[in-house]
């Protein structure tokens, strides 16, 4: 289990529930009227005037309902909807997926980048020095390799990074690194 999800167990989190709606099993109280709430769990037309983070179930997903921290599919799981809850209790922001123009898939699978995209640690290896300013002929020389291997992998290097020029690659290499370090 993951620290988050421990700490998001830890406690129990009072929900209230809109009418007509179940509340789902999990670590959750439910409490008589929105105020007593740290999340609400709302029909597609949400609660007006509530305060409260709101997740509501259908109904528009744009993301523009005032206090709407939260917004699934009607057919949404009851794993989905504990998820929700607890992600919103959190102070998270939950969208299904397509929902609004930040989302990244809500609970579909991470996109896995292409094979062809990854650099190898070869790659990786001659892009630093790249970085450093080296010459293909110190990078063959700090690597142990031929020029024409450098050469090589410095080509493949602008090709999967698409730069024209080694400052370029060296860029998109940062800037890549710096994306893949947060999406992890």
């Amino acid at each position: 289990m993951s620290a988050l999800a421990l700490s998001l167990s830890a406690s129990p989190i009072a929900v209230f529930v809109a009418p007509g709606l179940v509340l789902p099993e999990g670590p959750f109280v439910a409490v008589p009227h929105p105020s007593l709430a740290e999340v609400v769990l709302a029909g597609p037309e949400g609660i007006p005037g509530v305060e409260t983070p709101v997740v509501t179930l259908g109904g528009k997903t744009s993301g523009d309902k005032i206090g709407t921290a939260g917004q699934l599919p009607a057919d949404a799981t009851p794993e989905q909807i504990n998820a929700a809850l607890q992600a919103v209790a959190a102070g998270l922001i939950v969208r299904a997926p397509g929902a609004g123009s930040g989302s990244s898939g809500g609970f579909g699978p991470a996109a896995e980048p292409s094979l062809d995209d990854l650099l190898t640690p070869r790659e990786i290896e001659v892009l630093s020095a790249m970085g450093q300013g080296a010459s293909n002929k110190l990078i063959a020389r700090r690597l142990g390799i031929s020029l024409h291997t450098v050469k090589f992998y410095v080509e493949a290097v602008f090709r999967k990074l698409e730069a024209h020029s080694r400052a370029e690659a060296v860029a998109k290499g940062l800037r890549r690194q710096r994306t893949e370090t947060l999406e992890i």
